[in-house]
């Protein structure tokens, strides 16, 4: 049985190396993540299906604007 990675497992894999090989270099981006958070972690976390209806309400949003408040 082979043991393969996710694909957020290895998105994951992949930032830690990252990290471990240019530690002051995200130090910015560390301290900015921790204020605003991270669109790559909101749709990692969310999953395919969840990032569509996302989608789809920021475009249903869009639209009820326009015709309301224009």
């Amino acid at each position: 049985m082979s043991d393969k990675e996710t694909p957020e497992q290895q998105r994951e894999r992949i930032r830690q190396q990252e990290l471990k090989n240019n530690p002051t270099g995200n130090l910015n981006d560390s301290f900015n993540r921790a204020n605003n958070g991270s669109l790559v972690d909101l749709i990692g976390s969310l999953g395919w299906k969840g990032t569509g209806i996302l989608i789809l309400v920021i475009v249903v949003g869009v639209i009820i604007y326009y015709f309301f408040f224009r």
